[in-house]
């Protein structure tokens, strides 16, 4: 359980730390609008309730392996699907890419920042 604490701290620390790049800005704005426009559209054109339709968009975007047993049944569904799994894929992708770096870069700065408290407390 302390584990899963420090971890999210530190996940929770990588976020902020993020928010604060331009790059990573653009990329979860692009990602929710992504998101947006999955859910509007198997809201609209599939007549998936709103969860169900948020619940496919995401995990459909994650690289999970969950069946989330929902599948377009109509022909714009299905080719509107193929588009939006190749773009939000890429930006999926590339947020969490950009997240992890921020995470490991968070890590290494506060090992180093241990290290130089070692070094001037041995003399």
């Amino acid at each position: 359980m302390i584990s899963f604490i420090l971890t999210t701290k530190r996940l929770i620390k990588a976020l902020i730390r993020s928010f604060k790049q331009p790059l990573f800005i653009s990329l979860f704005t692009t990602l929710l609008l992504i998101l947006l426009s999955g859910t509007m559209f198997y809201t609209k054109v599939e007549g998936w309730s709103i969860l169900d339709a948020i619940y496919f968009c995401v995990v459909s975007l994650i690289p999970s392996g969950v069946d989330t047993s929902l599948t377009p049944t109509t022909n714009l569904g299905k080719v509107f699907t193929m588009f939006y799994l190749a773009v939000g894929v890429g930006v999926m992708f590339l947020t969490l890419l950009t997240l992890g770096k921020t995470m490991i870069k968070s890590t290494d700065d506060s090992t180093t920042e241990i290290k130089k408290v070692k070094k001037n407390s041995q003399f």
